[in-house]
């Protein structure tokens, strides 16, 4: 299906003489037309991204959207803006289906397109407007269908992670029929699941799966669906023969890319800060989780815990992240699995943003198994001023940091706290 796409693009491109390319609501990349423009400028920065990182930046989203595209039902003529890395004007063709968009074609318009008439406002449109339109319907249709497809399949895996113990068997019966079905999916080849989080689920339309090697489903989650306190979206990826996860590292970095993954601003952490915003408000950006591959869809239930573990884990602490697998989060695999509770009175006072400094100093200073060199050359601050700090954080809870069960309750409470 996606070769008929690039044949739809290159159908408009030629029609229109200029540069195409087919991006989805998202602004994924699906399809671009051949650049045959000897114009180095037709090349700017927007197009160039979009073509080798396959997705927009959120940036160059809103600017689009702000000359109102998502609305649109004919096309629009976007100015050049060369401070946005606009080099060029554009046309922007709506892909619509049924009222619905899923994405849209652009045109870059090297000059020989300003007179176009675009129609619109009873005006009609230039004859070659009206046939790029009708392949972006075409293109619309196809969407729809794929997303329609994609949609079944994420229900299916949703009804699967979400099902009791015993729904679990008819669940992944269903969810294997369909993955036959659909993509000629062969039971016992090795998969595994993807999480992101938080991942925005306002928008419940259905839209097509990105063309990601083995990627097979998707399906958000909300909070009450799964255990995870903030909405996730969980991918179902095809591995290697072998297992090996690294088509599911693409898919979790490619995921990481969409303007739904990552949140609003939030607080800051005692145990470490989140990364600050132009505003002044930390935000913080999505992370991914992959769990252990497993050949039995009857265990995938398992590894969405696992892969929403290690999502958290990566979220908690930025050296794992922003995309860690279960089996790489050391301390964190049993750390995610114990209930939510409040920190150890001993550990609370340490906790409060007036001790961040001194947290800090006891968790670097815990990972360092206790050799207060290290420490201080990751800290860089001088032996003794990690001493003073060392006896501040004694005082300031009770314990005693050469007795190892205080070391191990210190040092598990801050890795806790950053959950």
């Amino acid at each position: 299906m996606r070769g008929d796409y690039q044949q739809l693009v290159d159908e408009i491109s030629a029609a229109l003489g200029a540069p195409a390319t087919l991006e989805d609501r998202d602004f994924g990349l699906i399809a671009f037309g051949a650049h045959e423009s000897e114009d180095d400028e037709v090349m700017d920065p927007v197009r160039t991204r979009s073509i080798l990182q396959r997705r927009s930046s959120a940036a160059v989203r809103a600017w689009f959207e702000a000359f109102g595209i998502a609305r649109a039902k004919t096309p629009l003529r976007i100015p050049p803006d060369p401070a946005a890395g606009v080099f060029k004007g554009r046309i922007c063709l709506p892909v619509r289906h049924r009222g619905i968009v899923h994405g849209y074609v652009w045109l870059l318009d090297d000059g020989h397109l300003t007179d176009l008439a675009l129609g619109g406002h009873g005006a009609r449109p230039d004859p070659r407007i009206a046939q790029a339109m009708e392949t972006a319907a075409r293109i619309g249709a196809l969407l729809a269908d794929e997303a329609r497809a994609g949609s079944e399949l994420g229900d299916l895996l949703r009804e699967l992670l979400v099902a009791p113990a015993d729904g679990r068997p008819a669940a992944a019966a269903a969810l294997g029929e369909a993955l036959r079905d659909t993509l000629r999916f062969t039971p016992g080849t090795p998969l595994t699941l993807v999480a992101v989080t938080p991942w925005d689920t306002s928008d419940t339309g259905a839209a097509p799966l990105p063309s990601l090697p083995g990627l097979l489903a998707a399906c958000p989650l909300r909070p009450g669906q799964q255990a995870a306190a903030v909405p996730a979206l969980a991918a179902l990826v095809r591995l290697r023969p072998a297992g090996a996860l690294a088509p599911a590292h693409t898919v979790a970095e490619h995921l990481l890319r969409s303007p739904r993954a990552g949140s609003a601003p939030a607080a800051t952490s005692p145990a470490g800060p989140a990364r600050a915003t132009a505003a002044g408000r930390p935000a913080r950006p999505g992370t991914a989780g992959i769990g252990l591959g497993t050949r039995e869809l009857t265990e995938l239930p398992a590894v969405w815990r696992e892969a929403l573990d290690a999502a958290r884990a990566a979220r908690a602490e930025p050296l794992l992240g922003p995309v860690a697998q279960w089996d790489d989060i050391g301390s964190y695999r049993m750390l995610t699995a114990l209930p939510a509770t409040g920190p150890d009175p001993a550990i609370g006072p340490l906790l409060s943003p007036a001790h961040a400094e001194l947290a800090r100093t006891a968790e670097v200073f815990l990972d360092c198994a206790g050799q207060a060199s290290r420490t201080a050359q990751v800290l860089g601050i001088h032996r003794q001023t990690l001493y003073y700090r060392l006896g501040r954080v004694e005082k300031l809870t009770g314990l005693d940091l050469d007795d190892g069960g205080h070391r191990l309750l210190l040092h598990m409470a801050l890795k806790a706290a950053r959950l």
